[in-house]
Formats: C-alpha cells, sequence, structure tokens
C-alpha cells in the first residue's frame, strides 16, 4: 500500500480518529463518583464561584489548549473547510500530548467571518488554558490574532505564522554562527509574502536583523514603495515595501546572504544560488515540494551552501513542533496572559543552543544511526530530541515571568523536575538520584574509554556536574575523538600503556597469585585490559566507583571487579538489580544478572542489599520473596528456600523494612489480593523489591515486563560489592551510563 492508503487505514482503524478522553482520578466505586459528579462536584464549583482562578486547582483547565481552525488555510491543501480539517487539528492534539503533555480540544469552526471567530472563541475562553489558531488564511488570521490577544485573557499564538517564524529563526542564528556572519549584516529574501512570511520577517527583526535589510517578493515581484503607493499590497506587506527598483525573485536574490521560502516549489535555480553571497543561507520551506531541492543547492556552489527544509528527510528541517507544544506547556505552568515577543525570542535562543550540544544516541539512532553534530548539516534539533521540552519550556516560562505576561512565579528548578517527571516515572526517579550525586560529586573510572559513548558520557557527566569523570584508554586517541566529536572539554585520562603503574600490577598479583596470575601476566592485563586497570584503582581508592561493560559480555565484565574489588565485608554475594517504572509505580527486580541458583541466604542477602539500593531512590522497601506459592501452599525444595529467606530476613534485627514471602507474584503487587486473602501478610502495601527465586526467572520476568507491561528499565545495577562498580550491558545509550555514573556516585557518598 502507498502512503494515502496506509494513511486511510490508519486513521479508520477502530475506534476512527486518533484522540480520546481519558480519566485522571478513580472512577471505580460509589464514593468515587460522587465525588466526581454530583453531590460532590458541587464543592469546587463553588469555589470557582468565588475565585474564577481556582478553575487552573480544580479543572483541567491549566493544561488545556483549544486547537481552532476553520480550514481555509490547511497546509498542502488549501481551503477545504471545517469539518474536512478535523483530521489535521486531531493531529495537532496528538503532537501537544506526545511531546508537552497537554491535553487538547481541536475545535472547528464552520465560518469565514474573522469576527465571528473572535466572537466564538471568546465565549469558549473558560474552557482553555491557551488557544492555538491553526490553518486560517490571510489576512483573517492576523485580524483574528490580534483581537484575540487584546480581547482575551489566556495566550493565543497562530502557529502558522510564528512557528515556522520561531524555529526558521533559530536554525537563523546557528546558520549565521556557522557561516561566520553577522545578524545585523545579513541581506535577506523573502520568497512569498503570506501569514507566516511576514511573521517571520517581524520575528527576525527580533532577533536582531535590520528591517532596510529585509526584501520580500510576492507573486508579482518584489515588494517596493511604488507598489504600495500604488495600492497593489495590503496593509500586511507594506511593512516590507522598500525603496527598490520593480523586480523578480531573481533580482533580490542577487547578493543575498539569506534566502527564506515560504512560497511554491521549484522556483528557485540553481543560477539564483550562485547569485547569492558568499557561503550562503537557503530556507527552501515549500511543502511538499521546497523552492530548490537539497541536492540542488547544495551541487550549485563549492564553497558552504547552508540548507533547511520543511522535510523531514532532508537535514535541517524547520518543524514546528519543535516550538508550539513546549511554548505552551510553559505558557500554561506559569499561567500566562499571553505569548509575546520576548517568550518566542527565548524559544528561539533556547533551540539555537540546544543543537551546539551533544545529540543523545536515541535521537542518532531514529535518523538512521548517521552522525549528528553541530555544523552545516545540523543547525536545529530533531523533533524527537526530549531535551527540547527541558530547555523550551523553562526558557518560555522564565521569559514569561521576566516580561510580566506570568500570573504565578515558579522554582525554575524545581519546574525542569516536574517536566522530568512528565516524560515518565523512570526520569523522575533518576532525577533524584542525579540531584543527590550533584550534591558531592566523586571521582568515577570509566573503563573501556576509547569508545566514543563513553568520551560523550564522560562529557555530559562532567558538564551536569554529577561526577569527576576518568577515562581509561589512550590519552591521544580519546583527546583526538572528543575534538572530532565537537565535545569543549579537556577529558582526565588514565593511559595504562604511558604512565607509571608498577604499583597496580603488584597488586593485581598480590591479589591474584594463588589464583594462577604471575607478576608479567597481572602486568600485561593492566596495561592491556581496563577493566582490570580500572578494578585496581577502585580498590586502591584512585577513582570512587567504576564503570565498565560496555562492549563486553556482562559475566566478562563482572569478572575482573569480582576478582579485585569483591563484595562488601559482611556481604558474600553481589546481585543485580533493575528498576522498572511504571505510570504510578516503581519496582525493583532481584537478581536478573548474577546468581543463577540461589539459595536462602543469598536469596536473603540480596534482598537487604536491593532494600537499600531502593532507599538511594528515595523509596521505602517493601520486598516480596516471589515464588509459585503462597505461603505454603505448595511445599517442596524449591518453594523452601524464599519462605525460609524471608524467615531469616523476618528474624535479622538489621532489616528495618517489611518483608514477607513465599508468595506469588500477583499477591506481592495487588493490593485487594494481599489484604484481602492474606490478610495476615507482614506487607501492609503492596511489595516494591520482588525478589526473584533464581537468575531465570528473574531476568524472564523483568523482559517481560519491560516489552509487554511497558515500563522503563534502569540498570543493571550491581549491588554488594565492596567499592561502587556498575557493569553497563552491552550496547547500552550515553544516557545509561551518565545515568549509571549519578548511581556509582551515590554509592560512593554511602561509602
Amino acid at each position: 500500500m502507498g502512503l494515502d492508503e496506509d494513511a486511510l487505514e490508519y486513521h479508520r482503524t477502530d475506534p476512527p480518529g486518533k484522540i480520546e478522553i481519558s480519566t485522571t482520578k478513580p472512577t471505580n466505586t460509589q464514593r468515587d463518583l460522587s465525588l466526581a459528579y454530583s453531590p460532590g462536584v458541587a464543592a469546587p464549583c463553588l469555589e470557582i464561584d468565588e475565585d474564577e482562578t481556582d478553575a487552573y486547582s480544580y479543572t483541567a483547565k491549566g493544561n488545556l489548549v483549544g486547537v481552532v481552525s476553520n480550514g481555509s488555510a490547511v497546509l498542502g491543501l488549501g481551503d477545504i473547510g471545517a469539518q474536512a480539517s478535523k483530521p489535521v487539528m486531531e493531529g495537532k492534539g496528538v503532537l501537544f500530548k506526545r511531546f508537552a503533555d497537554i491535553d487538547v480540544f481541536d475545535v472547528e469552526l464552520d465560518e469565514a467571518d474573522p469576527d465571528k471567530i473572535v466572537e466564538a472563541i471568546k465565549m469558549m475562553e473558560p474552557t482553555f488554558g491557551g488557544v492555538n489558531l491553526e490553518d486560517i488564511k490571510a489576512p483573517g488570521c492576523f485580524t483574528i490574532e490580534e483581537r484575540l490577544r487584546e480581547e482575551i485573557d489566556i495566550p493565543v499564538f497562530h502557529d502558522d505564522q510564528h512557528g515556522t517564524a520561531i524555529i526558521s529563526g533559530a536554525a537563523l542564528l546557528n546558520a549565521a554562527d556557522i557561516a561566520g556572519k553577522s545578524l545585523e549584516e545579513l541581506e535577506v529574501v523573502f520568497s512569498g509574502a503570506g501569514a507566516s512570511a511576514i511573521a517571520s520577517a517581524r520575528f527576525y527583526e527580533s532577533l536582531g536583523i535590520q528591517k532596510e535589510n529585509i526584501t520580500m517578493c510576492d507573486s508579482s515581484g518584489i515588494i517596493t514603495e511604488e507598489r504600495a503607493d500604488a495600492g497593489d499590497v495590503n496593509e500586511y506587506k507594506e511593512q516590507f515595501a522598500r525603496d527598490l527598483p520593480e523586480g523578480g525573485l531573481a533580482d533580490a536574490m542577487e547578493g543575498a546572504d539569506v534566502f527564506v521560502g515560504l512560497s511554491i516549489g521549484g522556483i528557485v535555480s540553481q543560477d539564483m544560488v550562485r547569485s547569492m553571497a558568499d557561503d550562503p543561507i537557503i530556507f527552501a520551506m515549500a511543502n511538499p515540494d521546497p523552492e530548490i531541492g537539497y541536492e540542488e543547492a547544495k551541487d550549485a556552489r563549492d564553497d558552504t551552501v547552508i540548507m533547511a527544509t520543511g522535510r523531514s528527510d532532508y537535514p535541517n528541517q524547520v518543524n514546528n513542533v519543535l516550538g508550539f507544544p513546549f511554548i505552551f506547556r510553559g505558557a500554561l505552568d506559569v499561567r500566562a496572559t499571553e505569548i509575546n515577543e520576548e517568550m518566542k525570542v527565548a524559544c528561539a535562543e533556547a533551540l539555537a543552543e540546544l543543537a551546539r550540544q551533544d545529540v543523545p544516541d536515541a535521537v542518532v539512532k531514529a535518523y538512521g544511526d548517521e552522525p549528528i553534530q553541530y555544523g552545516p548539516n545540523y543547525i536545529i534539533p530533531k523533533p524527537v530530541d526530549p531535551r527540547v521540552l527541558f530547555r523550551v519550556a523553562p526558557s518560555i516560562a522564565e521569559a514569561a515571568m521576566e516580561s510580566g505576561a506570568a500570573r504565578t512565579e515558579i522554582d525554575l528548578e524545581e519546574y525542569e523536575e516536574q517536566l522530568e517527571a512528565r516524560l515518565g516515572k523512570s526520569r523522575e526517579m533518576m532525577r533524584v538520584v542525579l540531584n543527590k550525586a550533584k550534591s558531592d560529586p566523586k571521582t568515577v573510572a570509566l573503563a573501556e574509554g576509547e569508545n566514543e559513548k563513553m568520551i560523550r558520557a564522560a562529557y555530559q557527566i562532567k558538564e551536569q556536574g554529577i561526577a569527576l569523570p576518568i577515562l581509561i584508554g589512550d590519552e591521544d586517541e580519546i583527546k583526538g575523538t572528543a575534538a572530532n566529536l565537537g565535545l569543549d572539554f579537556e577529558p582526565q585520562v588514565a593511559d595504562p600503556s604511558v604512565g607509571d603503574y608498577e604499583e597496580y600490577a603488584d597488586r593485581l598479583h598480590e591479589l591474584r597469585a594463588r589464583k594462577g596470575i604471575t607478576r608479567s601476566e597481572a602486568g600485561e592485563l593492566i596495561e592491556r585490559d581496563s577493566n582490570y586497570f580500572g578494578s585496581v584503582m577502585v580498590e586502591q581508592d584512585d577513582a570512587d566507583a567504576l564503570l565498565t561493560g560496555l562492549s563486553h559480555h556482562y559475566p566478562s565484565a563482572l569478572r575482573p571487579p569480582l576478582q579485585v574489588v569483591g563484595t562488601d565485608d559482611d556481604v558474600d554475594y553481589a546481585a543485580g538489580v533493575y528498576m522498572l517504572t511504571f505510570k504510578n509505580r516503581v519496582i525493583f527486580i532481584a537478581d536478573a544478572t548474577v546468581n543463577q541458583d540461589p539459595d536462602e541466604e543469598v536469596l536473603a542477602e540480596v534482598t537487604k542489599q536491593t532494600g537499600k539500593l531502593a532507599r538511594r531512590f528515595n523509596i521505602e522497601p517493601r520486598a516480596a520473596l516471589l515464588s509459585y506459592s503462597n505461603f505454603g501452599s505448595v511445599d517442596n525444595e524449591g518453594t523452601r528456600k524464599p519462605r525460609k529467606a524471608a524467615a531469616m530476613l523476618q528474624d535479622d534485627a538489621e532489616v528495618d523494612f517489611p518483608v514477607d514471602g513465599e508468595m506469588q507474584a500477583d499477591t506481592a503487587v495487588v493490593e485487594d489480593i494481599l489484604e484481602g486473602t492474606y490478610g495476615f501478610s507482614d506487607l501492609d502495601e503492596p511489595a516494591n523489591v520482588l525478589v526473584f527465586p533464581n537468575l531465570e526467572s528473574g531476568n524472564i520476568g523483568y523482559k517481560l515486563l519491560q516489552r509487554l507491561g511497558g515500563a522503563d528499565a534502569i540498570g543493571p545495577m550491581l549491588v554488594g560489592m565492596d567499592k561502587p562498580v556498575h557493569v553497563l550491558q552491552r550496547g547500552d545509550e550515553v544516557k545509561d551510563i551518565v545515568n549509571l555514573a549519578g548511581v556509582a556516585v551515590v554509592d560512593a557518598q554511602q561509602e
């Protein structure tokens, strides 16, 4: 099937469309329903009647945007009317929810009169926290937005105007930087004089482009003062009329630094590109076909052509989704009365700055695993980059507060943590650990230091203040890779091949001499195997923690730390723990990586160590020893092990958290079963530490929960070691390394 057929099938599959309403409060009992509706709902109604701002506290208004259109200028389709525009407006709602967790009602108005549209939206003001105007043709869209900004007290944003302006503005900031050109001196030519072109030209002025350096062309050619005096252009185009001879787009582009295309495809030739100034900047944003093709523009010249389009299949896509969800997120969260120029500039500057930073692995994978690095082919962030939320929304909120548009003040550091939580419980939990790590950073040795991911992780770890990373490996190679990646930092490197590490070899020989390791073999291991080097480094207190395993099988990566660092004094066995996060629940699963067939003593040790780990995430542990039996319902050797382990822990004075077992998995996690059928259990709430009876079941269990249960997994985290050591999974991403570095630092702080 082709794209059109796939899209039709996508939209008509039951349930039809792309959005639905879901409840956010319990509705399971008669009391729940009496609170949600009559008679309980009267209480918040009366509170709001006394103070209308209480609507933000008692209703969804503060997270609800109205996407309003009359379908008169649907991108690529034109005036198709209100009803036919509904799939587009639903799609806009999907993007709001997906990228910024904002709920949307799409509102399609069968009306062409701007005055009547304004009145309709004014009547809906009590419903929404903000209004996104969409696909309304010019010049009516200007009138509608201007009047609504004056007449209603919630933010209004016409994305077709300002979205393109802001995102292309961010791209322009970086393109000018890469080209080594001053914004104030840029000569800018626009092809197109509709809503988005006029809004972009206005916005570029806010960024520093001089108005007298902007030349705008419509279908009749350059907008000149002579045409304006003759009444040939409307009042909005007239703002950009210049005292120039009449001419066409080709005349305007001659000698220009920047071309901004918001018109129709295929109207720019290679000769026109060749006529521009050195290292030209070309934003050909007509959709679906740009004013000039990407390769065509690049091939027109020998110097650097910085090219952007509106298409996702080429670098530098000017995509409005980089703006509107996050602009509204910040505006809603400070209860802004408007989205003003200061907020728009803050968005563009935040996006431009983000593009200059290292790109997460998940983003690189989403775009075919090709390297993504700041330069001519990467001047704006990718839409799927989760960091956009954390950079843009706080910038919008801050600009709103500073400019007087905000009704409420917020703490920006706390706000970033709230935004993390919107993207999932795992990010919220990791923020707890990373904040602890930042309070007292420790040195973390990174084995396999020549690995590009390790180098990028070291940069982020240092940049965020999580730890003081030491990369183990060839110093020249590490520094060369860092430079090639454009990472602006001086990595600390421990190079076994050039440093004087004889004492490390002596120590390794001392520890392993009776295990068959000669002194010369120990020297070779220290020089050639960064796992052994890092293990001795931590054992000798030259580093506080070690991360390893990125390119090794887990058992082979674990072996050197176990041989050198060993387990804690009062612990005989290490264990691998995963933290699984669901929407409203966090569960620790052990053991998933180390002990194949543990006895009751090992199970007890693993439980104790996992409970300690949970507390590092500010989670009070409640542990369940799992089996296929409930409290003796089956009695055999297998069920006795977790039962005995639970009894040992209950008798252990050092265990200060509830433990019980053996029990089935659903008994452990379902409150009704635990309290109803097994009210005698020592657990008064569902367990959050699940200890599996063997490695096989633990590994299967966590992977099923992750893949089918929709859980996010963090780990494996190694517990029970004498010094903080964590073994990565092969293929882990940079963010996984950074997260485990945070865990390792908190481990070291406990030491």
